[in-house]
């Protein structure tokens, strides 16, 4: 069978995508689920987090987050049996692609997916659920009567982030990037319950819409928001004299943040100048790194990992999380699709298998 492989280049060359023939071992593993897999989630490729994390390979998987159903299962294996319908993320150093008919994977990576929920839409948004669950309950502590700041909030992954906070009860505002995405955040509603916006007030940063400092000290009456998630961060000013950037500074960041408030960045390289630390420490706020693999590169934190992803599944099956409609497209055109998500970075695709 075939699955797709990313080759690193060397340099400052583009990763190539290729389809590469590939064959399972005979016998499973021990703890091991043998799953067909229905459909494949894409999203970019890390070469640096790999390399950071000691991951050496001329090929990379490509493909993680996968839907199916059980065909076999190891002998020690306790938590599925044969035509169980599972999805799941693959861990960072998996030999199987997710666009491979059938791949072999670790039973603790999986959960039941419910039969409401479609393999699609599972796999197209697992991936970023189980990141807005993270920056919200792991990372900035979320009650209800908290208020949350989104930046960039029509994204799958800000949407995500809405979604979820809404329904634990906090305030939310969020910024937007045209007035599409101003008109969309807007207009969005619950699926069940009292049909109030998601969104408090969304706050347009294109085209210097909006001082976004401004507009979260003015909704907020001068106190700041409890948490701001972020989807990047621009570190200098000069930065900010490109028209193209849509990204606050980090001191607004931390400018907009109330006592004991948590900013939670994507940023791997954030910097933060002694000014930026004295506001911080004055704040007593923090700033937590958001890095969604870590759940995949340790078992430390197994068991938290399984309740994340079932909470997730939970909450898309029954609407609490709706993501944004996906068209599924066909296997033959994967490498196409992933090389434009590799240049954007950002968005993400689902393979229908």
């Amino acid at each position: 069978m075939k699955g797709l492989f990313c080759r690193a280049e060397g340099g400052e060359a583009e990763p190539k995508f290729i389809i590469q023939e590939t064959t399972l071992p005979e016998v499973l593993g021990s703890h091991q689920v043998r799953v067909q897999v229905k459909a494949c989630g894409l999203s970019p490729v890390d070469l640096k987090l790999l390399r950071d994390v000691g991951i050496q390979t001329d090929l990379v998987p490509v493909g993680r987050e996968v839907a199916g159903i059980v065909l076999q299962v190891g002998p020690k294996v306790t938590f599925f049996q044969p035509k169980d319908e599972v999805v799941g993320i693959l861990p960072l150093d998996s030999l199987c692609s997710g666009l491979c008919e059938v791949i072999d994977v670790d039973e603790c990576v999986l959960v039941r997916r419910p039969e409401k929920l479609s393999a699609a839409c599972a796999a197209a948004t697992l991936r970023d659920g189980v990141r807005a669950y993270t920056a919200l309950h792991t990372h900035a502590g979320i009650a209800a009567g908290h208020t949350l700041l989104v930046l960039d909030g029509s994204s799958n992954f800000g949407l995500m982030c809405i979604q979820l906070a809404s329904y634990c009860g906090l305030k939310v505002l969020a910024t937007s990037n045209s007035a599409e995405e101003q008109a969309f955040l807007e207009q969005l509603r619950p699926a069940v319950g009292v049909q109030e916006p998601l969104v408090a007030r969304v706050i347009p940063v294109h085209n210097g819409s909006s001082d976004l400092l401004s507009a979260v000290l003015e909704e907020t009456g001068g106190l700041g928001v409890d948490a701001v998630i972020d989807s990047g961060v621009c570190l200098f000013i000069e930065e900010k004299q490109l028209e193209e950037k849509l990204l606050p500074h980090k001191h607004d960041i931390i400018s907009m943040l109330s006592a004991g408030g948590t900013w939670v960045t994507s940023h791997q390289d954030l910097q933060l100048d002694p000014p930026d630390c004295r506001l911080l420490f004055l704040k007593s706020a923090s700033v937590s790194f958001l890095n969604p693999e870590v759940w995949t590169t340790s078992s430390a934190q197994q068991g938290r990992y399984l309740h994340i992803l079932k909470d997730v599944i939970e909450k898309m099956s029954t609407g609490v999380l709706r993501p944004q409609p996906q068209e599924a497209m066909p296997l033959y055109e994967a490498v196409v699709v992933m090389e434009t998500i590799q240049r954007q970075l950002r968005k993400t695709a689902v393979i229908q298998l």
